[in-house]
This record gives structure tokens, C-alpha cells and sequence, in this order.
């Protein structure tokens, strides 16, 4: 009795559903529910499962291939969209200074880590301690070790100089 009762309400919560459900017609890329717009443009009645139609965004009308004059080529897409916030000039030059100092703060961290531990690799022969004095494997592990270390540190010293060389010029210099 239970079960059958719990299926009737989930048939009566499906069916106005199912009664809402226009006829939806397709114009080319464009959908509607609209019958006398559907007539006048000679649509499709689209037949089958349910159409959900997500009306998106334009994208402004200078950008497009077409409006260009003859080059043929397309035009360059904006580097951001029309709507986006403006960032005032002096704005931006504090955020560029802020970046350009945390980038050498970091710098300098990165190159006093490499300073250890390329004293600590010693030219690849660093200190033997009493455990590798005993067990020579432990040592060629930490040498091989601290040459992979020391191989990180400077890629990751390059990379925040190939950051900081991208960052606009600091203006007091």
C-alpha cells in the first residue's frame, strides 16, 4: 500500500511537469517556444527528449572576423573584455612595486638557500659523517641528494630573475 501510494505522488509531482512543456522549435542556431514567430521564420518543430536552451553572451561587435576591411586577416581579440574594471595607473604601479619587492624577498631567500647548499655539496664532496664513514652507500644517496637540491635551488633562483625581468621597470630607478 505504502509503496504504491509513494509512486502515485511521484507521478502527480511529474505531470505538471510534463503538461508545461511548450513546443519548442528550432530557427538555424536559435531555439523558441513562440509559434507564431516559429511560423513566420518557417522553423522546425523539434521532436524528442526536453530542449534546454542557455541564452549566453554576445561577444561585442567590432571583434568579430567580418569587420575587418579587407585584410583578411582577423582582427586581434581584446586582451580583456569591455566590461572588466579599470585599474587606475597609480593603482597598478603600486601593485607592480608590490610584486617586484615579494619577488626579491624571494630572490633572496632562493639565493641564500643555494649559498647552503652548495657549501653543504662542497663541489660534490660534501662532509662525511660517522654513518657514512661506516656505510658508504648513505654517502653517494645524500651527495646525490644534495646535487639534486642544489640543481632545484638554481632553476628556482632563474626563474624568479626571468619573473622579476618581466615585471614593467621600477619607476626610482
Amino acid at each position: 500500500m505504502m509503496k504504491s501510494l509513494s509512486v502515485l505522488l511521484a507521478l502527480a509531482a511529474m505531470a505538471p511537469a510534463a503538461w508545461s512543456q511548450d513546443r519548442i522549435y528550432r530557427c538555424g542556431n536559435e531555439y523558441t517556444n513562440n509559434t507564431a514567430q516559429a511560423r513566420e521564420k518557417g522553423c522546425k518543430l523539434v521532436e524528442g527528449g526536453n530542449v534546454t536552451v542557455v541564452q549566453g553572451t554576445r561577444a561585442p561587435a567590432g571583434n568579430s572576423a567580418s569587420s575587418g576591411s579587407g585584410g583578411g586577416g582577423t582582427s586581434a581579440p581584446s586582451a580583456s573584455p569591455s566590461n572588466a574594471p579599470r585599474v587606475d595607473a597609480n593603482d597598478q604601479r603600486a601593485r607592480d612595486a608590490d610584486a617586484r619587492s615579494i619577488l626579491e624577498a624571494e630572490l633572496r631567500k632562493a639565493e641564500a638557500r643555494l649559498a647552503d647548499l652548495s657549501k653543504e655539496y662542497n663541489n660534490g664532496e660534501p662532509q662525511r659523517t660517522a654513518l657514512e664513514l661506516r656505510n658508504p652507500q648513505v654517502y653517494i644517496e645524500r651527495t646525490a641528494e644534495l646535487k639534486a637540491a642544489v640543481s632545484r635551488a638554481e632553476s628556482d633562483v632563474a626563474g624568479i630573475k626571468r619573473e622579476l625581468a618581466r615585471l614593467p621597470a621600477a619607476a626610482g630607478r
